[in-house]
Order: C-alpha cells, then sequence, then structure tokens
C-alpha cells in the first residue's frame, strides 16, 4: 500500500470511495461504451445503495458515464446536466449481497447503438476493480491502457491480435482470455504498456470471427 491509497486521490468530495470511484466507474463504463451515453440503468448495492445518495455516488456515476473525471466541479450537478441534455440515468437501489460492499451494475446505451452491462467495484482511494462486462468476468483498474476483443473462440485469434499488436510496436503487459466454453464465445483482455490507437482498433475489427474491439485509456 502507497501513500495514495491511505490520502486518496485528487477529487470532487466527500467520499474516495463513494464519489472519487464511482465517478471512475462511470466513466470506465463510457469508456468500454467507446461512444456518448444515451441512457443508463445504475444499479447499487449494499453501502452504495444504502448511503450513496448522501455521499454524491449517483451525481458521481452520472458524471463519469458523461466523461466527467473524478476532480471536476460538474460532478455536483451531473443528474442535472444530464436531464437538460435528455439523458436518462435511472438508479434502482438493492440489498443483494454481491461480495463488496461499494458495488455498482450499469447497463448503458450509447448514441451509436453500442450497448455495455458491466459491474465494478470501489476499492477506497479512488481506486476500482471493473470485474463483469457482459456476463464476462474481467479484472480492469482503470491505471492502464486496456484492449477487449470479443470473439469466437477458435484457434489463431489471440496470435492474430498480438500479431497485431506486435506490427505496431504495442507492448502486452498482461493477457487473459475468459470464454463460456470451447468453440463459443470468449472475450480478450489485454493490458498495453503504450495507447492502443484508432487504427489499431479498425485493423481487428477487420479480422473475421472478431465481433467487436474495445480500447479504453486510463480514466
Amino acid at each position: 500500500m502507497n501513500v495514495f491509497d491511505i490520502i486518496g486521490p485528487v477529487m470532487i468530495g466527500p467520499s474516495s470511495s463513494h464519489t472519487a470511484g464511482a465517478a471512475r466507474i462511470g466513466r470506465m463504463v463510457r469508456e468500454i461504451l467507446g461512444e456518448d451515453i444515451a441512457s443508463a440503468e445504475v444499479t447499487l448495492f449494499s453501502s452504495f445503495a444504502q448511503t450513496g445518495v448522501g455521499h454524491g455516488t449517483d451525481k458521481a456515476i452520472a458524471a463519469g458515464l458523461m466523461g466527467y473525471p473524478p476532480d471536476s466541479s460538474r460532478i455536483r450537478n451531473a443528474l442535472e446536466v444530464a436531464a437538460k441534455k435528455g439523458i436518462p440515468i435511472h438508479f434502482i437501489f438493492s440489498d443483494r449481497d454481491m461480495g463488496h460492499p461499494n458495488v455498482a451494475e450499469i447497463k448503458a446505451v450509447g448514441v451509436g447503438g453500442n450497448t455495455v452491462d458491466a459491474i465494478g467495484r470501489s476499492l477506497g482511494g479512488g481506486r476500482i476493480k471493473m470485474t463483469q462486462i457482459d456476463g464476462f468476468p474481467v479484472e480492469i483498474s482503470g491505471d492502464e491502457y486496456t484492449l477487449l476483443t470479443r470473439h469466437r473462440d477458435i484457434p489463431g485469434i489471440v496470435a492474430k491480435v498480438c500479431q497485431v499488436l506486435a506490427s505496431e510496436h504495442i507492448n502486452i503487459s498482461t493477457m487473459r482470455v475468459f470464454r463460456r466454453k470451447r468453440g463459443d464465445e470468449a472475450i480478450m483482455m489485454i493490458h498495453t504498456d503504450e495507447k492502443v490507437n484508432l487504427s489499431v482498433v479498425e485493423q481487428l475489427k477487420n479480422c473475421k470471427d472478431i465481433s467487436r474491439v474495445m480500447a479504453f485509456d486510463r480514466v
């Protein structure tokens, strides 16, 4: 643990877990979506559900979904801004035990029709972990450049993605592949040392048997 885990990030208060972490979860969902948000349904669990509104969790998630950083003064008015922009953000409060006190599930729709169903945890000190995307288990902290692909679980896909990244001099730091079952749909999570640019994303989108490619920055 370092000093930043204790004192937390520069942020709009009052709570690093309920405000800064919540804003980062929302912003990460916006990054995964890959476009501006059109609507969202947000379920808050456990402590988020019990005390989140008082700590501004709802405002923070709305701000993150609109792309605001955790230290933005616009967090305070995020719900009003979303309403003025015609972006419906519906909140549900649940006492279901998710194995962690600060959990949010966000089902979002983008202006271009993209959709995502993601679950994230706020770990304290502004740190987060995205634990599920569209039913697949993941581990994304938002601290690294990340590439996600959805593809058929067939031989050669992983090698093809690695080949494209290598050709663009992008180094892989970690990589994990999750699948429902052999030969079914799979998701690959890659953390990289360099930012994955749009041309790489387009190359991968054109690969047979890759259905979706998502690349996003640190949040």
